[in-house]
């Protein structure tokens, strides 16, 4: 057997320092001199800040600083950018707007980011933000979530072949039909996320600790498009994390106020997320209506496969990481079964709601429950054992390696 061959056992090294209790998680971390940042946050899913007011947030103790969205710009911190090229149904390019960092004249979900507050302690941070008085004009939730974008239409994307799932469909001697609903989940680390920032004047580099799965995605992110610095000048270090499936990646908001406050302030910036706060500070998952169609013959052989699905993206797309759940995984829709055409189009739409991004299989687990649910619904409508008919429809092993209709290889 080959080394590190499919099968092969491998030892692991971590396990042992884990259950003495030695794990280093973000909320272990301390360096000297540090400070700390809270957020506040928006309780309005959309509406118009009218004003900020600071000053009893800047005077209350222990406080080292406030800061607002016109700070963050004034400073020259930049935002994401998105690179994945897709268009509107109408052929334009594809709409969207990344987070600022804090959000300016007016706010688009429920958690928003709007003012950093920074002090001595956690404890006076809190206290600080409580302070801090927010003239908010509560905006409409059904219209649209950019002035820009009066159809809230992100993009469109397809994948499949239109014309002979079509012609399959004109075909077809039976034709089942339904609509699936994939709820919005949200992940519960064991540790809820956390980023600690240091900045080194002398030497002009920045140092970041945190809890991700992609660390040198977030230094090249930081680096290009955040600071506009040389990659050599960011640092990321990613120890123990406690818990991710994805959830933790590389675009969250907090990773450039830490470096950003620590360059200001001087001095090293934690921020930790609390329990009850991850709800609202944390990208989503999941989150789509499919309409589905199957296409069976006379003797209950599939045909053909139509989807129809609309994703709700939430209010912001800050990077590819906002859109791969939404086509990481459409080739799972024809899962283990011999579908000789199939189409699939996904709508990405804005809503005034967290952001989504991937989790736990990026559309995967969606793809096979709406394929498995309309498999099950066809075989009660046609009156036929449900596990007879997968078996009438399965790849044969003879067919391998087989083409799937939808952009994989088995």
């Amino acid at each position: 057997m080959e080394k590190f061959g499919v099968g092969q056992p491998l030892q692991r090294f971590e396990d042992p320092r884990l259950l003495r209790g030695e794990g280093r998680f973000i909320h272990d971390l301390a360096v000297p001199g540090q400070a700390y940042l809270v957020l506040v946050r928006s309780p309005h899913a959309h509406a118009r800040i009218a004003a900020i007011d600071r000053s009893a947030a800047a005077a209350a103790p222990g406080v080292l600083g406030v800061f607002d969205g016109e700070d963050l710009v004034r400073d020259g911190v930049g935002a994401p950018e998105v690179s994945i090229k897709r268009k509107r149904p109408d052929g334009t390019p594809m709409f969207w707007r990344a987070h600022e960092g804090l959000a300016r004249a007016r706010v688009r979900f429920v958690g928003d980011p709007v003012v950093a507050v920074v002090a001595q302690t956690l404890a006076q941070a809190k206290d600080a933000a409580d302070l801090v008085e927010i003239d908010y004009e509560a905006l409409p939730i059904d219209g649209a979530v950019w002035d820009e974008c009066p159809d809230n239409v992100c993009n469109v994307h397809e994948v499949g072949d239109a014309a002979a799932t079509d012609a399959a469909f004109a075909l077809a001697a039976r034709v089942v039909s339904r609509r699936y609903v994939v709820s919005r989940v949200h992940a519960q680390f064991i540790e809820p996320r956390g980023t600690l920032g240091e900045y080194d004047a002398a030497t002009g580099r920045y140092t970041l600790h945190l809890d991700v799965q992609y660390p040198h995605r977030v230094r090249d992110l930081l680096a290009e498009r955040i600071l506009k610095v040389p990659r050599d000048a960011v640092r990321v270090v990613s120890g123990d994390v406690g818990g991710a499936f994805g959830a933790k990646g590389w675009s969250h908001v907090e990773q450039r106020h830490v470096l950003w406050l620590a360059r200001k302030l001087g001095r090293p910036v934690k921020w930790t997320c609390e329990r009850s706060e991850a709800p609202l500070a944390d990208d989503h998952g999941r989150d789509c209506v499919s309409a589905a169609e199957l296409a069976l013959d006379a003797e209950g052989r599939f045909l053909a496969l139509r989807v129809r699905t609309t994703s709700n993206l939430g209010a912001y797309v800050s990077s590819d990481r906002q859109l791969l759940p939404t086509f990481s995984n459409l080739g799972s829709l024809v899962g283990m079964y011999a579908f000789p055409a199939a189409h699939v189009r996904v709508l990405g739409k804005f809503s005034h709601m967290n952001p989504i991004a991937p989790y736990r299989g990026a559309g995967r687990p969606e793809a096979i429950y709406v394929l498995e649910r309309l498999i099950d619904d066809a075989a009660r409508e046609l009156g036929v054992d449900r596990v007879e008919l997968r078996r009438r429809n399965l790849v044969p092993a003879a067919a391998m390696p087989y083409r799937t209709a939808l952009t994989f290889t088995y």
